[in-house]
């Protein structure tokens, strides 16, 4: 018997600003138990993941990092949590742009 490799590359947009935003997306997606990579750019906003497919899905992940406060394709964040973000990861306010990024 030969076992099928259930790993799955998935690629989708992600808002976010910085390394600290980085870290936080990437650290929701490795929590999701199934979630083998995960990696997220900052310049073109698109996160990269590696999962197997029996243990979690692409909704799984987006709806953990929804809920570390960024937003994903047609998920948005909840208000209260992403007010918390630190003021240069609040991506939904152009200035946060203009902030000197960590």
């Amino acid at each position: 018997m030969f076992s099928q490799d259930k790993n799955k590359n998935a690629f989708f947009k992600v808002q976010g600003n910085c390394s600290m935003c980085e870290s936080r997306i990437e650290k929701a997606a490795i929590k999701t138990k199934g979630v083998k990579f995960a990696s997220w750019n900052s310049s073109t906003k698109t996160f990269e993941m590696i999962f197997n497919e029996n243990m979690c899905t692409i909704a799984d992940v987006k709806k953990a990092i929804v809920k570390a406060g960024h937003d994903v394709d047609s998920l948005s964040a909840d208000i209260k949590v992403y007010e918390k973000l630190p003021p240069c990861c609040q991506y939904r306010d152009p200035k946060s742009m203009e902030m000197d990024h960590h």
